[in-house]
Parts: C-alpha cells; sequence; structure tokens
C-alpha cells in the first residue's frame, strides 16, 4: 500500500488547503512525508508477511475505528465471497440480500408490505 499523492493533492484542493498547510496542521515534517511517499510500501513489513502468509491483501487485517465502515468492509468481503462462487449473480443483488437479512424479519415484511401497496411505477 503507497500514499497516493494525486488523492492528498486533490483532497487539499478540495478542502481549500496546501499541502503545506495540511502538513503543518496535520504535525507532520515535510521530509517525514515525501520519504512515506517515497516508498512502496507505508505498512510495517510485519503486516506484510502475515497477510501474504495468509493469501490476502494487508487492507483485510487493518480495521478502522469507525464500526459502519468495518461492517461494509466485512459485507463487501461476503459479497465478493459469493459472487466468486456463484459466477452469474448480480453483485448489487447479493449486497441487497445481505443487507435485508440483517433486518429483523418485521421490519422487511413491513418493508415488503408497504411497497406492495404502492402504484406500479413502471406502468404507462
Amino acid at each position: 500500500m503507497r500514499i497516493s499523492l494525486e488523492i492528498i493533492k486533490d483532497k487539499c484542493r478540495q478542502q481549500n488547503i496546501t499541502l503545506s498547510e495540511l502538513l503543518k496542521q496535520a504535525g507532520v515534517s515535510r521530509n517525514a512525508f515525501y520519504t512515506l511517499a517515497r516508498v512502496d510500501f507505508v505498512l510495517p513489513k510485519s503486516i506484510r508477511a502475515i497477510a501474504k502468509r495468509l493469501n490476502i491483501s494487508p487492507s483485510e487485517i487493518l480495521t478502522e475505528d469507525n464500526k459502519e465502515i468495518e461492517k461494509m468492509k466485512l459485507l463487501l468481503n461476503k459479497v465478493e465471497g459469493i459472487a466468486r462462487k456463484y459466477k452469474n449473480i448480480d453483485q448489487d443483488n447479493i449486497r441487497h440480500t445481505l443487507l435485508l437479512l440483517q433486518e429483523p424479519p418485521v421490519e422487511r415484511l413491513r418493508r415488503a408490505l408497504t411497497r406492495g401497496q404502492k402504484p406500479d411505477i413502471h406502468k404507462k
């Protein structure tokens, strides 16, 4: 995993700050930043070695503090696993089905009944 200078510069432009201002506010020296930007991997060798041994991407063993992001990553990993096993199934349908299965059955039933009462918007 590398640092993308383009993404960082783009985010700076979106927030109307310069790269220098970003580094100053983040408390990161220019030397440290550009050293990290030049290396092929910013992750420690131990993390890369563990991931390599497991035959997975290092990002799969890293976690976010944000629980919602973590839940979505797990969901997407499940979707990819099912899609690999069943090649002809649409990934959006898999994702939607897995999301629905996370809801309580009563809530799924309520949503289905509500949808069933709406007029068909596709009829002409």
